[in-house]
């Protein structure tokens, strides 16, 4: 039901404020139309003028934009809108049809509601307030007021994402058509700024960060995009052909780490102890993990591979002394280089 209804909208996440309000306009007059029609009241476009102008305080609408709105619900909503030429108005040649925003359950509006709170974590996000106008409508149209049970569901507070409403747009228009972009960048390793030419597969959302992720020409392989790091972005107007393995988490090698891959998997065993020991079995790390208690050591080790490494050596240096990589050797150094590098920040720390 809530799926027919986003895509019954035709919401396009680049459109303007302005656009959001004559859609909501629309949608009201679907809405009389549809309980005029129930009610068996037999209206016709003059009538449903009148009932839309009564009801809503607006101006009175054109008979063309009536007529859309007809066509509207048998095209995109399935109406079995029939006319009674006897009676000189429209009815439903079934009784039992029901109009999908009419139809919502109130566990449907709660839902809807507490999908706006868990998409909270995203607010600054152009695809945030898309969303967010839409269900905003959607639960307003039912007149139900605020259920206590949202005060129940929360996000921590958290870091907004700050991303360029142009640059999300023309981005959003580029992955629509398969479109290469050009845009000058600067890396989170390399500061130095260089020009690229992407062909984006898709938005990825990590971390309070949104990213691009695509194949980028100037390196030959599959690259991501930090969007607030982008500059001088423009549309080529040359399309690419999307690959069948295009999806992201087909080349995270069963990791489930965030953003960053590397191009073949790595193999990673790591030994978690103290409170680490509890939390490193609470959640699912890595498709093929194996986790094994060793009591007598007062150790939980886990097993996994992911393409993920930088994530990983993140990961386990966020547990302090409660987490040692045990596997691979040269991903145990590269642990112990980090370690060394904190100790040496410590002592300098220690002379100020």
């Amino acid at each position: 039901m809530i799926v027919s209804i986003f895509y019954s909208l035709g919401m396009k996440q680049n459109r303007n404020k302005s656009e959001h309000t004559l859609n909501k306009k629309m949608l009201e007059r679907l809405i009389i139309i549809h309980n005029a029609i129930k009610a068996g009241m037999y209206p016709d476009v003059q009538k449903l003028q009148r009932l839309y102008c009564e009801q809503t305080g607006y101006e009175k609408v054109g008979e063309a934009t009536i007529n859309r709105d007809i066509d509207k619900l048998r095209t995109y909503f399935h109406a079995p809108l029939e006319f009674d030429k006897f009676r000189g108005g429209y009815y439903y040649s079934d009784s039992k049809w029901e109009f999908s925003l009419n139809s919502l359950s109130t566990n449907d509006v709660f839902y809807l509601s507490a999908a706006k709170t868990l998409l909270s974590r995203f607010e600054g996000s152009p695809m945030y307030d898309a969303i967010s106008d839409v269900i905003d409508f959607v639960v307003n149209t039912q007149s139900v007021g605020k259920n206590d049970m949202l005060k129940r569901i929360a996000i921590p507070p958290a870091p907004r994402i700050n991303v360029d409403d142009e640059i999300w747009k023309k981005l959003l228009e580029a992955v629509k058509g398969n479109m290469i972009v050009e845009f000058d960048y600067n890396g989170r390793w390399n500061p130095e700024t260089s020009h690229r030419r992407v062909h984006p597969y898709q938005f990825l959302f990590d971390d309070g960060m949104v990213f691009i992720y695509g194949y980028s020409e100037e390196r030959g392989e599959v690259r991501i995009f930090h969007l607030n790091r982008i500059r001088n972005l423009k549309l080529t107007g040359e399309s690419f052909e999307l690959p069948e393995d295009f999806d992201f988490s087909s080349h995270c090698g069963g990791g489930k780490f965030g953003v960053f891959i590397t191009d073949d998997p790595t193999d990673f065993t790591v030994d978690f102890y103290g409170d680490a020991r509890g939390m490193v079995k609470d959640r699912l790390w890595a498709d093929d993990q194996k986790i094994t208690d060793f009591d007598e050591e007062g150790k939980t080790r886990i097993q996994f591979s992911s393409t993920q490494f930088l994530a990983v050596k993140q990961w386990i240096l966020s547990q302090g002394e409660n987490a040692v990589p045990v596997e691979p050797e040269w991903f145990v150094e590269e642990w112990r280089k980090s370690v060394r590098k904190m100790g040496e920040r410590v002592k300098q720390s220690s002379t100020l």
